[in-house]
């Protein structure tokens, strides 16, 4: 399934020193609550996205716990003031300790 799991980001690429901009990002994940019947009639196993951690330049900006009520392909859009240029880092992990990591730059101007 891992192949499977695809980070996806959308961050300005240039923004203003002090500017508040606004960053997205969706993970490609089932989203399996535990709760489902397979075909076979027994219980899916739980297996979500539990957590997204976000920094810019090294310092924490979101650190969010997901619950199983969240959708397939979970997408979460928050803001973030820029003071100078850096990477945003978004780490995604799930209930198996598998974790997904995918950067943007973001040029202060």
């Amino acid at each position: 399934m891992s192949d499977d799991i695809k980070p996806r980001l959308r961050v300005p690429a240039t923004a203003k020193k002090g500017e508040v901009v606004e960053v997205k990002t969706l993970i490609t994940h089932p989203m399996e609550n535990g709760q489902r019947k397979g075909p076979d009639g027994k219980i899916v196993p739980r297996l979500i996205v539990n957590s997204l951690k976000v920094t810019y330049n090294d310092k924490p900006v979101l650190n969010v716990k997901l619950e199983p009520a969240i959708a397939a392909n979970p997408f979460l859009s928050f803001f973030v003031r820029v003071e100078e240029s850096g990477t945003l880092k978004f780490t995604w992990t799930d209930d198996e300790n598998q974790s997904w990591t995918a950067e943007s730059k973001i040029e202060v101007a």
